[in-house]
C-alpha cells in the first residue's frame, strides 16, 4: 500500500469490498466511516465503524474509498472535493500477491486485489478497482472510477473510459474502447468498441436493448 499517513488509514463505505481489502491483508486501518447511523460503533471483519464520511473530512488520516459501484464512488470522491479533500490523501492498495510491471502506474484511490497481473506501460488511473485474477495487458488504460470484476483479461492497448464497469470473466479484444459508464457483462467476448453508456453482453458481445 501507498499513500498511507503517518495518522493512518479510514476504508470509507462498509461494504462487500472494504471486507475484501482487509481480507487481503491491508494495514495501518484505524476505522470504517459509513453514512448508515445504524453501523456506527458496530465493527467490518473487526476493524470499528468509527463515524461518517462527513466526520472523515475532519480527520487526518489517510482515505480508501471501498464503494463497488464505479458512479457511487465517483460521487463520493467528488463530495470529499467539494469540502476540499485533496487527492494526495487518497492512499493505493496493491495486494501482496498482485504483480505490477515497473512501467505502469496507479493512481490515487486505486484498489489493486490478489492474482491480478498488469504488465507493461499500462496506465491506472484514480480510484480504479480491480478485483482478484484480472489480466491487464501492454499500453492498456484504465481511466478514473472504472471497475473490473473478477478474472477479467484486457488485450493490448485496450481502454476502459470513466466509470465504466466490465463483468467477471469478461475478455475485451486488443485495441478497443469501453466507452464512459458503459456496462459489460459477465463472461462476455468483446470484439468491438462499446459506445458509452451502453450495456453489452454475449458471446460475441452486443448491445442490450432495455427491454432483454
Amino acid at each position: 500500500m501507498t499513500g498511507s499517513s503517518a495518522g493512518g488509514l479510514l476504508l470509507v463505505g462498509a461494504s462487500g469490498l472494504a471486507r475484501e481489502v482487509i481480507a487481503a491483508g491491508i494495514t495501518g486501518v484505524v476505522g470504517i466511516v459509513d453514512d448508515d447511523p445504524e453501523l456506527l460503533d458496530t465493527e467490518i471483519s473487526g476493524v470499528p465503524v468509527v463515524g461518517t464520511t462527513a466526520d472523515a473530512v475532519k480527520r487526518e488520516e489517510s482515505l480508501l474509498v471501498c464503494i463497488g459501484p464505479s458512479a457511487a464512488r465517483r460521487n463520493v470522491v467528488r463530495r470529499f472535493a467539494k469540502f476540499g479533500v485533496a487527492e494526495e490523501r487518497f492512499a493505493i492498495f496493491v495486494a501482496r500477491s498482485a504483480r505490477i510491471g515497473k512501467t505502469s502506474s496507479v493512481g490515487p484511490g486505486s484498489i489493486l486485489l490478489d492474482q491480478l497481473v498488469v504488465t507493461a506501460d499500462a496506465s491506472i488511473g484514480s480510484h480504479v478497482v480491480v478485483m482478484p485474477n484480472c489480466t491487464i495487458t501492454h499500453d492498456c488504460v484504465l481511466e478514473d472510477f472504472t471497475t473490473l470484476a473478477a478474472g477479467v483479461a484486457l488485450g493490448g492497448t485496450v481502454r476502459i473510459r470513466e466509470a465504466a464497469y466490465v463483468g467477471m470473466n469478461a475478455s475485451i479484444r486488443q485495441n478497443l474502447t469501453v466507452g464512459r459508464s458503459a456496462t459489460i457483462g459477465m463472461g462476455s467476448v468483446v470484439l468491438e468498441d462499446v459506445p458509452k453508456e451502453q450495456t453489452w453482453a454475449g458471446v460475441p458481445a452486443r448491445q442490450l436493448e432495455a427491454n432483454e
